[in-house]
């Protein structure tokens, strides 16, 4: 769906066309990642349900692998994959009310004229058709079923935005906007923002007390040790004695045992940190039980080892300037802030028309560079948002824009220069056939909106919920 998944409950339907668009031609099969689930209605279109059941077939047949889903839980990966069969389901019921269908003639022919299943002479072969499906876990009824459907949503998508043709001026208008060619005047505003090196440790703690809560730093107490088979077990072999033994230690932090006694009942030696703060030179390890210390007592995996790790004390100071990379890290955030500030200032004033040309000039003096863009796309000095942000504005404008390491520059439009598209007739086509697009993307917006006026459609939060305990 166009819109996030997460603004689904205000949106219902923003994007629902464009996101069946591109979904791919078929779907191929996981296996048996669900292999049963109950009934119970996880969303409803008006008066359609959509079981569970339904949805686990869907997720099997998305192509997701369930580690990727595992890990994707918080980023609401399963909503989004709910999203798409709600798309389908929208869909197909859209094509029921149209009384759009597809005949098995046409059906034949389509596959008929895949050319996965066309030899060197461009004639169609079963046996590659065959061998096709084998390959892909696919029978033939599957597969047609699938091509069914995808052919019946481009027929809706063709139906909605039948005759489509851009009048000449509008595909000229087009070509012009995205190629016509922009000179510009720009400044490095670099040099304009306070260097690093100049701010004086008054100004880093007057930043500090005015930002106490923010920036107050936690500082750890902990132990931990690394647990493998060599010093667990004595061998370097992963057997059933070694899961055997951290089951037992898993058990033993259940039941409340001190970590001290359980590294003494197995021989394994510790590590102590003392006012532990992460920083980049931080270890694997211990960055992991920073990240971890709201849980003040576990085991986890770390790669072919075991962690085990109990929190003694946790401790919010503010930062100390006196350490050289807590003093970096504040410098480096007053730097931003700074720079902020000033991109900001000068951001108001051209909004309020308080900055002109004389102060363009003023500011540039010997450090005004000068660049012409070639058309809407060329990125080759300044990032792709930069330069379409430019081409919306008047000439003599003044904006900031940046380049793809977020350099930061001021910028001023001086001279367009625009081409002509009647003598290139490849170019003419190209663009008319973009102009067709963008209108019926047209097309196709309104109809989304003229959708989620026509359908209402609701989830059931507590089976989403069930169905991402499957994956914990």
């Amino acid at each position: 769906m166009i819109s996030s998944f997460r603004n689904f409950a205000k949106t219902k339907f923003a994007g629902i066309l464009v996101f069946l668009m591109i979904i791919p031609f078929v779907f191929w099969g996981m296996g048996g990642m669900f292999s049963s689930g109950n009934t119970n209605t996880i969303a409803k279109i008006d008066k359609t349900n959509i079981s569970t059941q339904e949805f686990i077939d869907y997720i099997n047949n998305t192509g997701i692998a369930e580690k990727t889903i595992q890990e994707n839980l918080d980023n609401n990966i399963i909503e989004e994959i709910l999203s798409g069969l709600v798309s389908t389901t929208l869909l197909d019921l859209e094509i029921k009310d149209n009384n759009l269908i597809i005949s098995e003639k046409t059906l034949l022919k389509k596959i008929k004229q895949n050319k996965n299943f066309l030899n060197d002479e461009g004639d169609f072969e079963r046996i590659k058709y065959e061998k096709f499906l084998l390959e892909n876990n696919q029978s033939a009824p599957q597969f047609e079923l699938r091509l069914k459907k995808r052919e019946l949503q481009k027929n809706l998508f063709d139906y909605i935005g039948a005759g489509t043709i851009s009048p000449s001026f509008l595909v000229k208008k087009l070509y012009e906007e995205e190629n016509k060619k922009l000179e510009i005047d720009f400044i490095n505003l670099e040099n304009f923002y306070k260097k690093k090196s100049s701010f004086t440790d008054e100004e880093l703690n007057s930043f500090l007390d005015e930002n106490e809560d923010q920036l107050k730093v936690e500082y750890l107490d902990f132990d931990y040790a690394v647990i493998n088979p060599q010093n667990l077990i004595g061998v370097s072999e992963f057997n059933q004695s070694f899961f055997d033994k951290i089951d037992q230690i898993e058990a033993d932090i259940a039941n409340g045992m001190l970590f001290e006694t359980i590294t003494a009942k197995f021989n394994i030696p510790s590590t102590q940190k003392k006012n532990y703060k992460i920083s980049k030179e931080s270890n694997e390890i211990e960055k992991k039980i920073y990240e971890l210390r709201n849980i003040d007592y576990d085991i986890f995996e770390n790669g072919d080892d075991y962690i085990v790790y109990k929190i003694q004390k946790i401790n919010q100071r503010k930062p100390d300037l006196n350490d050289d990379q807590t003093k970096k890290e504040i410098i480096d955030i007053v730097f931003q802030k700074n720079k902020f500030d000033y991109n900001q200032e000068l951001i108001n004033k051209i909004n309020n028309n308080e900055f002109n040309n004389n102060d363009f000039l003023k500011m540039g003096q010997n450090q005004i560079q000068t660049l012409e863009l070639n058309s809407i796309k060329d990125n080759k000095k300044f990032d792709i948002n930069a330069v379409e942000i430019l081409y919306s504005l008047k000439l003599n404008s003044f904006t900031l824009i940046n380049d793809d390491k977020d350099n930061i520059y001021l910028a001023k439009t001086k001279n367009f220069t625009t081409q002509t598209i009647e003598k290139d007739k490849k170019k003419l086509d190209e663009f008319k056939t973009k102009q067709n697009s963008n209108i019926k993307n047209n097309i196709l917006n309104s109809y989304d909106q003229h959708l989620s006026k026509k359908y209402e459609v609701v989830l059931n939060q507590k089976t989403i919920e069930r169905v991402k305990n499957f994956f914990k």
